[in-house]
């Protein structure tokens, strides 16, 4: 007898953003966690909606920053007050003021590269091949339905349940991913 596989999840359509917000604030609140949501554009109350409040990527930038702050003056005081000290017109050697344009141009660059590379890492890129490009109308999510995924990985998933439940949602399809 051949055992079948787990699925990955299970994939849900729908026409209208709208819906896909109702979809995914029931599916919340009903205690599903592991899941998201596919859209052809950004769908903000999507997001909020499936419990995603990550600020790590605000944390990266704000450290990222502060190492270009401390970087770029620190820099300006080592080649003007230790490597190479200049006395003109009896200025001191540590003259904050005209260290600020190189701080603050550090602080952007490195805040910015920061932002870049944590946004990468964060939303796990690049990422050749996800389990739901098996499913053939997925090819819609770049042009005009919405999808939400429940994940088997979900503590509440249970595959006769969830499809039960994603269909008093009144989506338009419902697809089982495979792996």
């Amino acid at each position: 007898m051949a055992t079948r596989i787990a699925p990955y999840g299970l994939l849900a359509e729908f026409d209208t953003p709208a819906q896909l917000v109702a979809a995914a604030q029931r599916a919340y609140a009903e205690g599903y966690r592991r899941m998201d949501t596919f859209s052809p554009f950004p769908v903000e109350e999507a997001w909020e909606a499936i419990g995603h409040h990550d600020r790590r990527l605000s944390m990266i930038v704000l450290a990222g920053g502060i190492i270009g702050a401390i970087s770029g003056y620190g820099l300006e005081y080592w080649v003007h007050a230790i490597a190479y000290p200049v006395n003109i017109a009896g200025k001191p050697l540590n003259s904050w003021p005209q260290f600020i344009p190189v701080t603050f141009e550090m602080t952007i660059l490195f805040a910015a590269i920061s932002a870049v590379l944590g946004m990468i890492a964060l939303n796990g890129l690049p990422m050749p091949y996800h389990p739901v490009f098996n499913v053939a109308r997925f090819e819609h999510a770049s042009r005009d339905k919405f999808f939400l995924l429940v994940e088997s990985r979900d503590p509440k998933f249970d595959r006769q349940r969830t499809f039960e439940f994603l269909k008093q949602l009144d989506p338009s399809e419902i697809n089982e991913v495979e792996p």
